[in-house]
């Protein structure tokens, strides 16, 4: 069963007088439990595609299927409660919140959903063992390294057992040996929460660890392999 269906879905950004079209007519299914990288340079469309299954961004035409439910007609406080308790993200940038606590953080998305601090507190407590951060709960992230805040930013994004994490670039800012312990975290992760990944990226080791491969160029899906 597919968990995120795309159907012909185009993407058109309006820059002034420039248009650009940032996908075109992609197709693709990606079944529950996959870990799929989506690969491409910069301008092939691969963050755009990530962030219109986010519900981050509008479609043009098309129709994006996200968990058995059609997102295009979805007002924004829907598809807010959709990204709430269904989507995972983890970003480039990290975006973590700076006055924040490490615990805190991860505490965050689940203090959204209403969850009371008696059952908040020790599931961010476990997460956060389980990435290898059991001495950091108390650290802003200031005081943590890059690697570090991205195990914080994958903790927030799965503590809440969402269907799908979408990870927009996640090893850009570490260097390799760091990427590939967070990477060897997620893909445990993923075999055994069986949490669907979705990668953008233009990194050949998130390529490699990939279970399945999806190339776009110039918007336009060029390949679609699994290994």
């Amino acid at each position: 069963m597919s968990i995120v269906e795309c159907q012909e879905v185009s993407k058109i950004y309006k820059q002034g007088q420039l248009t650009v079209q940032a996908l075109q007519q992609i197709s693709l299914q990606i079944a529950k439990g996959e870990f799929l990288a989506v690969a491409g340079p910069s301008g092939s469309g691969k963050t755009t595609l990530l962030n219109l299954i986010g519900g981050l961004d509008r479609f043009d035409s098309g129709h994006i299927i996200v968990d058995a439910v059609a997102i295009e007609n979805m007002s924004q406080s829907r598809l807010a409660h959709l990204r709430l308790h269904k989507i995972g993200f983890v970003f480039q940038a990290y975006n973590l919140i700076p006055v924040l606590s490490a615990i805190e953080n991860v505490e965050y998305v689940m203090l959204l959903q209403g969850l009371p601090v008696s059952t908040r507190r020790p599931k961010a407590r476990a997460i956060l063992d389980e990435v290898g951060l059991a001495d950091k709960y108390d650290r802003r992230p200031a005081e943590l390294s890059g690697g570090q805040q991205q195990r914080v930013a994958v903790a927030r994004a799965i503590v809440s057992d969402p269907a799908i994490v979408l990870a927009d670039e996640p090893t850009a800012n570490l260097d390799s040996k760091t990427g590939q312990g967070l990477l060897e975290m997620m893909q445990q992760m993923n075999a055994e929460k069986k949490i669907t990944f979705i990668f953008s990226t233009h990194d050949r080791m998130v390529m490699q660890y990939a279970q399945r491969l999806v190339k776009l160029k110039d918007g336009r899906l060029v390949d679609d392999r699994k290994k």
